[in-house]
């Protein structure tokens, strides 16, 4: 039964193809891969991949290949006798070619002859790594013995071979993650012979995608050393600046809050520009411990394990990029920590001097206030003597009439004109000091 008419997500598609997008070779032994994974140097996530793509269709066009898709980031198709895979990612493209049987001299490196040198010289970027992979059929139990005891020691340093059964006990890999004279990495598979090929694909794949997971991480260890380097020293300064913030009687607060915000946007900006690198090495570093774990390992004669390989060599240098992004992110806590302290203890003592300020207007105000009230005191004398002397001139020559003299009718009028002077100036007062309020 079909759905109703109803419209497609525009993902739909596009997101249920990309479970499907990267298919897993199928592989018959005898047979080897050779392995190559290009990346910019810097700013690898902004480079154009149109040049990723072209490159791509310059081997195409070379054996007369079909082209993927304009916007494709995946390819598998016959080039020659011969099987490509080629693959886009995020920071970095890959190309494996399968061909059919093994070489006589075990990882002579011919098999890269594949790859045209001018082909190669035109690649947009650098190789990041580079690995060929034998694989072998063995009979049985005893001949798969015999070349684990006798070629192995030949084909890998002794020292780093890691050696595991996988797959059910049905393949078993090796490497030394060591890169060769040849400068290419070294695997070797050794597989019975009722392994599917499907499966056999997924072990070589999975084995290129430790290698390659392995060494995009440790792209971070420089950085991380650096940080490590860094943070120090800045510990360092933040500490001498805290002791001074203890010991300081605040004459020196100013200073010492331009240094903390000084230190602040180094800080971030050393946070910034480090994220995605350390976010980088942490989900390589998952991808490749969950490639190693999915492999199923089983001991062979007391050889390490792929597993304990990185736990000893690898897990390290992880660890070392964890503890270097920790370690600035505490920094940053600390800075904003100490930062804020001192810009409280600086609001303060600047609340300590407002309020300072403050009870001296409030003293000014006080002694305006009582001059104030001196000035009016003397002016409610002054008009009351000029209200005085009118009066007396108003009402002398009547006072005369009545047989009063001059003295007596001032005498008479002078308190109460003051006192009509005095509450019409206080009236005055109050009103003005109502507008104000």
């Amino acid at each position: 039964m079909t759905l109703p008419v109803l419209p497609d997500h525009p993902l739909r598609y596009e997101l249920n193809n990309e479970l499907h997008a990267r298919p897993f070779p199928e592989l018959k032994a005898p047979c080897r891969a050779a392995y190559i994974v290009i990346k910019m140097p810097e700013k690898a996530v902004e480079r154009d991949r149109a040049k990723d793509r072209a490159h791509l269709l310059a081997l195409l066009d070379r054996h007369g290949a079909p082209h993927p898709a304009p916007d494709a980031d995946h390819y598998s198709g016959r080039v020659g006798r011969n099987f490509l895979k080629w693959e886009l990612h995020t920071e970095f493209m890959s190309y494996t070619i399968f061909a059919d049987s093994v070489a006589d001299i075990p990882f002579n490196g011919t098999v890269f002859s594949i790859f045209p040198k001018d082909w190669l010289a035109e690649a947009p970027g650098a190789i990041l790594t580079s690995a060929i992979v034998r694989i072998e059929e063995v009979a049985d139990e005893d001949e798969m013995q015999q070349v684990i005891d006798r070629k192995f020691p030949k084909w890998f340093v002794p020292e780093n071979l890691t050696v595991s059964r996988v797959a059910d006990d049905e393949a078993v890999v090796a490497g030394d993650f060591r890169i060769d004279e040849n400068g290419h990495n070294r695997f070797a598979i050794l597989s019975r012979p009722g392994i599917s090929p499907r499966r056999l694909g997924r072990i070589v794949q999975r084995l290129l995608e430790v290698e390659t997971y392995k060494t995009a991480s440790m792209l971070t260890l420089p950085i991380a050393r650096r940080v490590s380097r860094t943070v120090f020293e800045m510990d360092r300064e933040l500490t001498e600046i805290v002791q001074q913030m203890a010991e300081d009687d605040g004459s020196d607060q100013p200073e010492s809050l331009h240094r903390l915000l000084e230190m602040s946007a180094k800080i971030e900006f050393l946070s910034s520009s480090t994220a995605f690198r350390f976010g980088a090495a942490e989900a390589y570093a998952a991808i490749v411990n969950q490639r190693i774990q999915v492999m199923r390992e089983g001991r062979v004669k007391g050889k390490q394990l792929f597993s304990e390989f990185m736990m000893r060599r690898y897990d390290p240098a992880m660890r070392t990029c964890r503890s270097a992004q920790a370690r600035l992110a505490d920094l940053s806590l600390r800075a904003e920590r100490a930062a804020n302290l001192l810009r409280t203890r600086v609001d303060v003592k600047t609340e300590e001097q407002n309020h300072e300020v403050l009870k001296q207007m409030d003293r000014r105000a006080e002694l305006q206030l009582r001059l104030q009230e001196t000035v009016e005191g003397l002016s409610v004398v002054a008009i009351g003597y000029y209200a005085v002397s009118l009066a007396g001139y108003f009402l002398t020559p009547i006072a005369k009439n009545f047989g009063i003299d001059k003295t007596t009718v001032l005498a008479a009028v002078t308190l109460p004109i003051l006192l009509i002077v005095y509450l019409g100036m206080r009236r005055i007062h109050h009103r003005v000091a109502k507008l104000r309020g």
